[in-house]
């Protein structure tokens, strides 16, 4: 009788002690770009394996990520594009969410070619109304819900380009696009960002923007749901930390195309072993 009431109580203990933000993985939103395929995944093993707090990787498109921080359902995105590729979504936020820090600046969208195609030809985005039937009438793109997407159609207008289409797919879509017309030397024309693997795998230009239709110079940022800091404040400070020299950013990134992104996960982690060491508030290696 003794032994059961202790089971008994011991149960009900359980069910009184509330589940805590901080006893729950950190949910971290992410899409299948490049970039943020890179950063999400070396966040995860950095919070798992040095703070050792579990970590839920929720795959959805880029404006839900906003809707789901808005509303709690994740605790973290690291692809935020401002000043103006994302900033419908961030207008509609308000105060529901927390903006823990740059992760890389200098980053940079635009519509890019084959180098192959000529340069005296087609230079700029206005170029591509007289090279219709070359392009096939396509600009190749990504996500539909993406800022790049919301970009390039205003893009499509501003250049009338009236026989053009912008077909939408996925980043990895576009990329195996890309490739396959590469090995025929086939034109084509991508809605592209950088860091990317892709520029430094094929050789690719920008084509000249003299409207600005696809803005200027970007950074990406860490968002984080309301009360993120104070649930996961050992989270939050090194997200925060979270800095990558766009350089050494596109280093990994082609890692991780030529390997995968574990590999260039370890490639990174080694490479810039200090950096890391100062986002966890570490001291240096040396």
């Amino acid at each position: 009788m003794n032994r059961a009431l202790c089971i008994l109580a011991a149960a009900l203990l359980t069910l009184a002690t509330p589940v805590t933000a901080a006893d729950e993985p950190i949910r971290i939103g992410w899409t299948p770009w490049a970039d943020g395929i890179f950063v999400t995944r070396l966040a995860e093993r950095l919070i798992e394996d040095e703070l050792g707090h579990p970590v839920d990787l929720v795959e959805a498109p880029i404006s839900e990520q906003y809707q789901a921080l808005a509303w709690g359902r994740i605790d973290v995105m690291l692809m935020s594009w401002q000043p103006k590729t994302h900033a419908p979504y961030l207008e509609r936020l308000g105060n529901r969410v927390e903006h823990l820090g740059v992760l890389y600046d200098g980053a940079q969208l635009g519509w890019a070619v084959p180098a192959y195609v000529p340069r005296d030809q087609v230079e700029s985005i206005g170029d591509l109304a007289d090279h219709s039937e070359r392009f096939d009438g396509r600009v190749t793109g990504i996500d539909p819900d993406a800022g790049l997407t919301r970009l390039s159609r205003e893009a499509l207008e501003r250049y009338q380009l009236d026989a053009f289409e912008l077909e939408t797919s996925s980043g990895p879509s576009m990329a195996a696009e890309l490739q396959a017309a590469t090995q025929d030397e086939t034109w084509i024309v991508i809605t592209a960002w950088s860091p990317h693997w892709l520029f430094a795998a094929e050789d690719l230009r920008y084509l000249a923007d003299p409207m600005g239709a696809l803005g200027g110079s970007e950074r990406v940022q860490a968002l984080a749901r309301s009360g993120f800091y104070n649930d996961h404040p050992e989270a939050a400070r090194m997200l925060a930390r979270m800095y990558l020299d766009l350089d050494t950013l596109e280093r990994a990134l082609l890692e991780m195309y030529r390997h995968d992104y574990s590999a260039a996960i370890d490639w990174y982690l080694q490479e810039q072993a200090d950096v890391v060491a100062h986002w966890l508030g570490q001291p240096p290696s040396s």
